[in-house]
């Protein structure tokens, strides 16, 4: 029924395989532990760019970056601590590192677990150290990411972790199910009443769900004639959107805090010395 293969694609490409709802998942550790497809039911779910995947040099534009330490941008892409200042990227370091692979699994799921530890180049943009193990299981068609965030710091370590999938969509007036009333249009800094859909179409900027109570989200696809339900841990406080006009994509980001939070200080989750958080995303995909 499971089944966890590699190969070579440039990059080792760890591919999981539930046979029995023709599903797959899709991972490059060494490009920033992203996955880059999954699929269910026969059917790809996820947008990604190649040719930013295949240069080594470019941010993945597709798949499923892990956003750490940060979410988004810093102002000048720069914060202080401890009066050093410090340059980041946006999304933060994870996502432009190599994990390496410490477990497989293929009886009753298919899965595979991977780390990444601080080192000398994540401690120039961000002074801690750090160890983050995450798993990758498809079962039953679902995709679960279990996520441990450790501190290994003699002193207490600031994040604000999220994700950022890529759906693939053409029409970008979708509709969310949600309990968030509110959202911030980046576009005007405004904040707006949610009337249960949002068009991307023609925003550059994102938008962002801001007062969500539960730590879920729905929305369809309609190209794609699937439903996609994505429940995450409590410290996911927010929700982005995002596209870019006349490519066939939607964002939909659970975040721990807003873009800039290491300069604004607002929202940033605090692990202290020795300690660490576990927490998930999970997504699901049904048929309409």
């Amino acid at each position: 029924m499971y089944e966890v293969i590699c190969y070579k694609d440039k990059y080792d490409i760890y591919e999981l395989k539930d046979k029995n709802t023709n599903s797959w998942v899709k991972v490059c550790p060494e490009r920033g532990g992203i996955i880059i497809a999954y699929g269910v039911n026969g059917k790809e779910m996820l947008y990604l760019d190649s040719d930013t995947f295949y240069d080594e040099k470019a941010n993945i534009r597709g798949g499923i970056p892990i956003l750490f330490p940060i979410c988004g941008q810093l102002a000048n892409g720069c914060y202080e601590f401890n009066g050093k200042s410090y340059t980041m990227k946006n999304h933060g370091v994870a996502r432009i590192s190599k994990w390496i692979v410490v477990n497989k699994e293929d009886r009753d799921q298919a899965s595979i677990t991977i780390k990444l530890e601080s080192n000398e180049e994540t401690r120039e943009m961000y002074p801690f150290d750090f160890e983050l193990i995450f798993t990758y299981i498809l079962k039953d068609g679902k995709l679960q990411i279990l996520q441990q965030y450790k501190n290994n710091s003699d002193v207490k370590m600031p994040i604000y972790a999220g994700f950022h999938p890529y759906f693939y969509a053409e029409n970008k007036n979708v509709n969310y199910r949600t309990d968030a009333t509110k959202y911030i249009d980046l576009n005007d800094n405004k904040i707006k009443d949610f009337k249960g859909a949002i068009d991307l179409s023609k925003m550059k900027e994102s938008a962002v769900f801001i007062n969500a109570k539960k730590r879920s989200i729905s929305f369809r696809i309609e190209e794609l004639n699937s439903n996609i339900d994505m429940q995450y841990g409590e410290e996911f406080k927010y929700v982005v959107l995002w596209s870019v006009e006349n490519k066939n994509f939607v964002c939909v980001e659970p975040w721990m805090a807003m873009t800039n939070s290491f300069n604004t200080k607002q929202d940033i989750y605090f692990i202290e010395s020795g300690e660490k958080v576990n927490t998930y995303l999970d997504i699901t995909v049904s048929n309409y």
